[in-house]
């Protein structure tokens, strides 16, 4: 690809890949909605791709052109922003999504033209855009928290034609002046459907929203508003997607509260002050904490509030998984030595006894057949100013 290419070829050559991902053509009316909507108009001059090693290299377009379209016009996420967290570290803070998850998002949204679409997360407005074409500019409300983005995303928009309406506002309020709304779509993930998307969705309207648990961020919640004002749905077997700005507490925690323990450890000293109850199992923690996405989701959706995280710098282990709870300050560790694969030391400090809460959840997952992330069904109720959501198992399967 020279350093301006024809963008109807490079998009022939996205088509393919999502094609392949999918594995049917991509439908008519998305390949118009596509061909419309050029994706490189969204991005920045500079792009953050993933360098080999877990991290991200900056690709400039003026430096680099030819890489700068070819990562322009591949299925692939694209970080476009990143941000310092409390503690200093470096993290992306927006991206352009996966084209091929844009496309099945779309799909199960099921758009018509005379639809109102709310879209959580302007991002960098290309799926806004897609979503003009679809229902009409005027039918569609998109939020974004960052101002800076929300600007960057108006000249984009402005350069593809498409003028929907762009807010710089917290999306967990969802936009009242322009409710009720047939579709609600998220792109950013959440671990509770806030109440105001509950109520700004029409009765029949769809909520098509990336699911987040602690424990595990994949899945798309793709639910449908009933008439006594509840919402159910499946997850769909796709989507990882940045949480939502106002449920980020527990990310924070997340990323805070394993240095504390680590270092405790480290330094010869317990993560609680009492002496945990120990024992000894013989499910192996990458059973649970490993590449089954299907029982990392069981996991995640019937043990609330925990979260994990590997460890394969401590002095006394070869490879440690660490499980904790930053409400209630409960947590465990699981320690391989590097030889036994039949028994695992365990150790559970606080009220929650977080690895049997685990490890309960998991024979649950295997008794059930291992059921994929699409036979989780999510029945989404009104709780006072908030929502709650019950989980079930059920044969269905979505798109």
């Amino acid at each position: 690809m020279t350093s301006h290419p024809d963008p109807d070829e490079a998009l022939a050559g996205l088509l393919d890949e999502i094609a392949g991902q999918l594995g049917h053509p991509v439908p008519a009316h998305l390949q118009a909605a596509l061909r419309a909507v050029p994706r490189h108009l969204f991005l920045p001059p500079t792009l953050w791709l993933r360098d080999g090693n877990g991290g991200h290299e900056p690709c400039d377009r003026e430096g680099d052109p030819d890489r700068w379209w070819r990562a322009a016009y591949r299925d692939a996420p694209l970080v476009t922003q990143f941000a310092k967290s409390p503690d200093g570290h470096r993290a992306p803070s927006s991206s352009a999504s996966m084209p091929s998850v844009v496309v099945r998002m779309l799909m199960v949204l099921n758009t018509r033209p005379e639809h109102a679409v709310l879209e959580i997360g302007t991002g960098t407005g290309f799926n806004a855009a897609l979503l003009s074409y679809l229902c009409g500019a005027d039918n569609v409300t998109s939020l974004d928290v960052d101002p800076e983005l929300t600007r960057r995303a108006q000249r984009g928009l402005k350069a593809s034609g498409q003028r929907p309406h762009v807010v710089c506002a917290d999306g967990a309020g969802g936009w009242p002046p322009n409710a009720p709304y047939d579709r609600i779509i998220a792109t950013c993930a959440v671990r509770t459907v806030p109440l105001p998307w509950l109520e700004q969705t029409v009765t029949g309207g769809l909520l098509v929203i990336p699911w987040d648990t602690p424990w595990c961020n994949f899945g798309t919640l793709i639910a449908t508003k009933q008439a006594d004002g509840t919402a159910e749905g499946v997850l769909a077997p796709y989507g990882s997607f940045m949480l939502l700005r106002a449920q980020q507490v527990d990310a924070e925690l997340r990323a805070v509260i394993p240095r504390e323990r680590e270092g405790r450890q480290r330094e010869g000293q317990q993560p609680e002050a009492q002496e945990p109850e120990r024992s000894m199992t013989g499910l192996s923690p990458w059973s649970v904490a490993g590449n089954d996405l299907d029982a990392q989701m069981y996991i995640g959706l019937r043990v609330p509030g925990a979260w994990h995280v590997w460890d394969t710098e401590v002095a006394d282990a070869h490879t440690r998984l660490w499980l904790a709870d930053g409400r209630t300050g409960s947590c465990a560790r699981v320690d391989y030595d590097g030889q036994q694969t039949s028994a695992f030391a365990v150790a559970q400090y606080g009220a929650r006894k977080l690895w049997d809460e685990v490890a309960q959840a998991y024979a649950e997952y295997v008794a059930a057949g291992r059921p994929g992330v699409h036979r989780q069904r999510l029945r989404i109720t009104p709780d006072g100013r908030s929502t709650r959501h019950e989980v079930s198992v059920v044969n269905g399967t979505v798109a």
